[in-house]
């Protein structure tokens, strides 16, 4: 990861991953440096051999507020590439995409490409403090970090255009009724709850994980008959697997798997 900026950490902890976002005085807001090793931790983490499942955790009172728009601006005004060849998108835009489930914690202002990190992300829990707001255009803009893309997939075509086309700030009890989150939990114990979610996504079996994500995804991008076509040759695949033999045997003697991922 890239040395230079402190204001993103990734601390391998066992089978997890855990990316830090750490700048409160700017309740967070990403520059155009912060995208790129942001980026760059979660490649680390997507290819790190012990890894099976990331954590977006931020400091201070504040998720994100979005974009840096002094920053990124310019570049995305200029044509600029934002993740260089080989990086990871996290927001799965352009470029490379990860392979290893993603949960995001969300706490305070969580704004714009916050918002569109939760949509590309795989599971999301808020504190109940959470504020959302989808507010490019209020900014003479539109979203283009994936909220055009995947938000009505989630919350349904009106509710999303309720927040993309007023760019309104809504609440946590809103984000959960919509899909946008799955949990909202009391102020402070996101990160707890975050974290024991993906613990208990890294005891399952890392080949069947990645399998099914890949499978869902593929049903959104290519549509349901290309991932209809393309189950059973996986699923035979991933049978044939060591941890596919140890799952049955583990059914058999009544025990909690033991996963190796091979």
């Amino acid at each position: 990861m890239n040395p230079t900026d402190s204001r993103l950490t990734l601390e391998i902890r066992g089978t997890l991953a855990l990316i830090g976002i750490n700048r409160p005085d700017k309740r967070n807001a990403f520059d155009v440096e912060m995208l790129r090793a942001f980026g760059t931790a979660v490649t680390e983490a997507d290819r790190h051999p012990d890894v099976r499942c990331m954590v977006v955790l931020a400091e201070g009172d504040h998720f994100s507020a979005g974009l840096d728009l002094a920053s990124v601006g310019p570049a995305v005004a200029r044509g600029e590439r934002i993740f260089p060849e080989g990086i990871i998108d996290p927001w799965a835009i352009q470029g490379e995409v990860r392979t290893k489930p993603l949960i995001v914690a969300v706490q305070g202002t969580c704004y714009t490409l916050g918002i569109e990190l939760i949509l590309a992300a795989d599971i999301a829990v808020a504190s109940e403090d959470t504020r959302f707001g989808q507010i490019e255009i209020k900014r003479g803009i539109f979203p283009f970090g994936g909220a055009t893309l995947r938000f009505p997939q989630v919350a349904g075509w009106g509710n999303a255009m309720r927040w993309l086309l007023t760019g309104d700030e809504f609440d946590a009890k809103e984000a959960y009724r919509i899909g946008l989150v799955q949990e909202v939990v009391a102020r402070g114990l996101q990160r707890e709850r975050a974290l024991a979610l993906a613990e208990t996504v890294a005891k399952q079996a890392p080949l069947g994980v990645r399998a099914t994500l890949a499978s869902a995804r593929q049903t959104l991008v290519e549509g349901p008959e290309a991932a209809r076509r393309a189950l059973l040759p996986k699923l035979l695949e991933v049978s044939a697997s060591e941890d596919a033999q140890e799952g049955v045997r583990s059914f058999i003697e009544r025990r909690e798997a033991r996963f190796k991922g091979r």
